[in-house]
């Protein structure tokens, strides 16, 4: 296969980054503002009467997605090592980069990976109030009830990682349309180079006339 275009690695770094950076920036605003954790921000948007509400809430969590498996943040964060190298060999070496969807999806989830990572590493420096020990912790502030049940509280990496994921489902359900056309071109280098090149052999009885 081709080498990997340029242009995807400065799409795939430019998502990833950026996704990156807001995650960073917004989890910062947000806990400096509203303080750690268990704190809710004044304002509440309702959406269908009520039935639907948003807030801010500060909250970390020591698990996976939406809460889960609490206390294994260092379980989780040699998995988000092991999948930002596994992000970049399936892009760039095994050459998943020359598709374009598969280059936005990975660069959604990167964002998401390094965003969580970051946290789990302790490098935002948050300490505990009573205890003064670094917390190891994803900070979360996005709170939504459906119907009066409180959603799990989340972050913008996790959108991302959902984002990513969800892509990644599409891909593999309904396929890509670029392997159509990998598909086409293959098919035309097999063809004789009259035909490749689109001209037409006279029949034998218009060449004697």
């Amino acid at each position: 296969m081709s080498r990997v275009p340029l242009n995807r690695y400065l799409v795939f770094i430019l998502v990833a980054a950026s996704g990156l950076a807001w995650d960073l920036y917004s989890k910062s605003s947000v806990f400096s503002t509203l303080g750690y954790p268990g704190q809710a921000s004044q304002w509440v948007k309702s959406f269908f009467d009520g039935w639907i509400t948003f807030r801010l809430y500060t909250s970390f969590n020591q698990g996976a997605l939406w809460g889960m498996a609490q206390g294994y943040t260092w379980l989780f964060a040699s998995l988000s090592v092991a999948a930002f190298f596994g992000i970049l060999y399936w892009l760039f070496v095994a050459k998943a980069a020359h598709s374009w969807w598969l280059t936005l999806s990975l660069g959604f989830i990167m964002a998401g990976t390094l965003g969580n990572l970051y946290d789990r590493l302790g490098l935002p420096q948050c300490v505990h109030p009573v205890t003064g020990e670094r917390i190891y912790a994803v900070r979360d502030f996005l709170l939504f009830t459906f119907g009066g049940w409180p959603w799990p509280v989340f972050n913008f990496a996790d959108v991302f990682l959902v984002t990513g994921a969800c892509m990644l489902v599409l891909h593999s359900l309904l396929g890509q349309p670029a392997g159509a056309e990998q598909r086409f071109r293959e098919g035309e280098s097999a063809l004789p180079a009259s035909a490749a090149s689109g001209t037409c052999k006279a029949p034998a009885e218009s060449r004697r006339q």
